[in-house]
């Protein structure tokens, strides 16, 4: 069982409301209102929903099932679906029914950031969430207990399974100082070509954010007048802002340039590495444009 302490750590609990935010935007077509994971997961029920609609997928299980038998049978067939799904892309599987259906909020938590990991959800988790786990065992008719701790989350991109650092890690892992130069150089190079519109970039962490000013740069480099149905020119949601990068990296890729590493979702969240990948791409392509 989780420390009571851990519950209350800021962090932790940030997590939890954002995987049960997740969840119900998930599944708000199907009326479901998850309110505490342990007590609205653990029968499978809603389990099934959600990998029905992350996965497109119809799950072949009994609709409800009172009994405990009945419960763990559904469980078995939606965890065996989701191991087809996550087992290929090598995650560590770090529940099992009986953790679940036990309400297990550790399983219930490892089971979830694999899904939104999987499925690439929009939603940032906090990283390097852990929390104290107190495991007890009977020996000899004595209970024993002792603390062990248990890594939920690491960095987004170590969850990503994308291994492969590169400059920019190293950049901020290593030479902070001179992350400015870099952004400074960035700034000149979007500034030369988005002043043709009248438009001036400041900081890098939120203008492009919201992927107006990507579509635009890459309609400058490239030369061609982006139609404004494409994209969202006063983006006011989330999921426009998504949208608009999106389609910026879509106009890359018909460039010519490499898929981004970064997700559309990560520049949408202002996450500045994500940003520098982006615009370091352009800059590499296309610092030669007048």
């Amino acid at each position: 069982m989780i420390d009571p302490t851990s519950k209350e750590d800021p962090k932790f609990k940030e997590l939890v409301k954002v995987l049960i935010d997740w969840v119900n935007d998930v599944l708000v077509e199907e009326r479901i209102i998850v309110k505490q994971l342990e007590e609205d997961l653990y029968d499978g029920q809603v389990l099934q929903k959600l990998l029905e609609k992350l996965g497109d997928c119809k799950l072949n299980v009994a609709e409800v099932t009172q009994s405990e038998i009945g419960q763990k049978q559904k469980l078995q067939t939606v965890l065996e679906a989701v191991h087809e799904l996550l087992r290929p892309h090598g995650w560590v599987l770090r529940w099992n029914v009986d953790a679940i259906h036990g309400k297990n909020l550790v399983a219930i938590l490892h089971l979830l950031i694999s899904l939104a990991m999987h499925f690439r959800a929009p939603i940032r988790l906090p990283e390097h969430v852990s929390v104290q786990v107190v495991v007890v065992r009977k020996r000899e008719g004595l209970l024993h207990s002792n603390h062990i701790t248990e890594e939920l989350t690491t960095t987004s991109e170590m969850m990503m399974g994308r291994f492969e650092r590169d400059a920019f890690d190293t950049l901020f892992d290593h030479a902070p100082d001179k992350l400015s130069v870099v952004k400074k150089s960035l700034i000149t190079f979007a500034n030369k070509h988005l002043n043709k519109l009248n438009l001036e970039v400041t900081e890098l962490e939120s203008q492009f954010a919201d992927g107006v000013y990507l579509v635009l740069l890459m309609g400058l480099l490239e030369n061609y007048f982006v139609p404004l149905h494409n994209f969202y020119l006063t983006p006011d949601s989330f999921d426009q802002k998504v949208h608009n990068v999106a389609f910026a990296f879509e106009l890359m890729l018909d460039g010519g340039l490499k898929k981004p590493k970064a997700r559309p979702e990560d520049v949408v969240n202002l996450d500045l590495k994500s940003t520098l990948r982006v615009l370091y791409n352009l800059f590499t392509k296309y610092k030669n444009v007048e």
